[in-house]
């Protein structure tokens, strides 16, 4: 018997596969200089592979409950967060060093300023979004 929660990833899965195909019908129709085609191509490669990913998993543990709880207990066992923790910190760390001569030395080639603010806003939100999760945790603990 099917349950409830196994028909969205199924859902998602064939739209990804449909919005692939119409961006590869109209890369093909209206030509390679029209943009959208690549962006439903992307986003419905994209969902194809994450929903497709996750029901495979699913279903590799469904049929053995022993495998389903051992694999439940490494996802929540607090070394393995810990460690995920400790690599995204590490991660974090190497984008904000990396994205800050990035975005000088894209102003000194005098790139366009629409992308040149795009990619300055999204670094700043990453910035402020770490400072609020910061003071936020401190007040919790």
């Amino acid at each position: 018997m099917k349950r409830k929660h196994d028909i969205l990833p199924v859902l998602l899965t064939l739209l990804g596969i449909v919005l692939g195909a119409a961006g590869l019908w109209m890369v093909r129709t209206m030509g390679p200089e029209w943009k959208w085609g690549y962006i439903l191509i992307g986003v419905g490669c994209g969902l194809f592979g994450h929903f497709m990913g996750e029901f495979l998993a699913r279903r590799a543990v469904e049929s053995d409950p022993k495998a389903a709880k051992e694999l439940e207990i490494q996802q929540k066992d607090e070394r393995n967060v810990a460690i995920g923790n400790a690599a995204k910190a590490k991660a974090f760390d190497v984008m904000l060093t990396t994205f800050s001569p990035l975005l000088l030395i894209l102003a000194l080639l005098e790139i366009d300023l629409l992308p040149l603010l795009l990619l300055v806003a999204a670094y700043l939100f990453v910035v402020f979004d770490s400072i609020y999760w910061l003071n936020r945790y401190q007040k919790e603990m």
